[in-house]
């Protein structure tokens, strides 16, 4: 991670009522925030565009 990584940019983010709940309960069961697991999810597939792997594990 480069040192400007660690500054954090906020977004406003839309998300429908049920697709929150199941983010809340992935993140429960990873024991993440919502914000953590969103933030974690986003990574994981930007590395995987990065690496050429078609699908999230």
């Amino acid at each position: 991670m480069e040192p400007k990584d660690k500054e954090k940019k906020q977004i406003l983010l839309r998300l429908s009522p049920s697709l929150w709940r199941e983010l809340a309960a992935w993140a429960e069961d990873d024991f993440r925030s919502i914000n953590g697991q969103i933030e974690y999810l986003l990574h994981e597939c930007v590395k995987q565009r990065k690496t050429g792997k078609e699908k999230l594990k």
